[in-house]
């Protein structure tokens, strides 16, 4: 028990510095309260929240005997190594792109409450389209096949992330939704809402076991819509992309309910040790080399943009020839 506690104030430890919330106790110690009012307030009063939700859920687990610190070990290592290169490269792909873009915006919305749920789901559709690029490119798959790794969810998986996936995901969502008229404000706000609710979605089932919220199930995404999309299952995979509102995978036939009768099973299709970083990390790329290797001529080029599971012999076992099939047999 103790050691779980200890492995718990680590992580605690580590999650402050990562979304660097140093400044939400600075002005809870000084007392000023006034600076929640502030734009700058509210973004240093939101982002801890997605932390918590990750120190809560494991807390949770601890006090009930379920924590299992072989869950968190792979996803804080890749955060470590994330926030590592990030302090080392130093980059600051999402300002340069929204000072590039900001003159050529189609509309102008700013900060203000009407224009949030607006702003939300033209955010929530750059999500989509990156995200569906993401399952249906092997060359990108490679870097997201890491946030799919885990062989059992938790809050922790939602900053399971390659880093190389993390620059060009903020290169696409700056430029995206800068053009479409999101002030920098309101941009960094929908994003951590976004963030906050992602954290959310992927709760451990042993910390919030159903998954489901009743009538909000028709309207937004929940952890068992979630759930669905990190689901090896032929019936699952490929699906329900959204990150809050489902209103795109609705729209473009990609929503997913989970099914009673089909538990969800979670990871990669590929053969992978889930508690190997190097396999988490570069399995993907690896494959694709090998595969990239062995084939010829215009083969070689259609293997890294091709979808997951594409053969040029004809024996095809991409998520969506796999869905449908199993769609077929329901």
């Amino acid at each position: 028990m103790q050691n779980n506690l200890n492995a718990l104030k680590d992580l605690l430890h580590e999650l402050i510095i990562f979304f660097r919330i140093e400044g939400l106790f600075a002005i809870i110690h000084d007392g000023n309260w006034r600076a929640f009012k502030t734009v700058d307030g509210i973004f240093t009063l939101l982002m801890p929240l997605a932390p918590i939700i990750i120190v809560a859920e494991i807390f949770l687990l601890i006090i009930t005997h379920q924590f299992n610190r072989k869950f968190y070990k792979i996803p804080f290592l890749i955060i470590i190594i994330n926030r590592i290169l990030e302090k080392v490269l130093k980059l600051s792909i999402t300002i340069f792109f929204i000072a590039l873009f900001k003159d050529y915006a189609l509309f102008h919305l700013s900060l203000k409450w009407y224009f949030i749920p607006l702003g939300y789901l033209i955010y929530e559709l750059n999500s989509f389209i990156r995200h569906y690029a993401a399952h249906k490119i092997r060359l990108l798959w490679c870097s997201h096949a890491v946030h799919h790794s885990a062989t059992e969810i938790t809050s922790s998986v939602t900053l399971t992330t390659a880093y190389l996936e993390n620059i060009y995901t903020d290169i696409f969502a700056a430029s995206f939704c800068t053009l479409m008229g999101l002030s920098p404000s309101l941009f960094f706000f929908v994003m951590i809402l976004d963030s906050i609710w992602g954290a959310f979605v992927h709760v451990s089932e042993k910390a919030l076991k159903n998954g489901r919220l009743g009538f909000l199930e028709k309207l937004i995404l929940t952890p068992s819509h979630h759930r669905v999309h990190h689901a090896s299952n032929d019936l699952y995979m490929d699906t329900n992309f959204c990150s809050i509102i489902n209103i795109w995978d609705r729209l473009f036939g990609t929503y997913q309910e989970e099914k009673t009768y089909e538990p969800v099973k979670y990871g990669i299709t590929r053969p992978m040790d889930a508690n190997n970083f190097w396999d988490v990390y570069f399995g993907e790329y690896v494959a694709l080399w090998n595969d990239v290797k062995n084939a010829n001529g215009i083969n070689k080029i259609k293997y890294i943009f091709m979808p997951p599971g594409w053969h040029p012999n004809g024996e095809q076992q991409t998520a969506a020839i796999l869905r449908q099939k199993a769609i077929n047999r329901e």
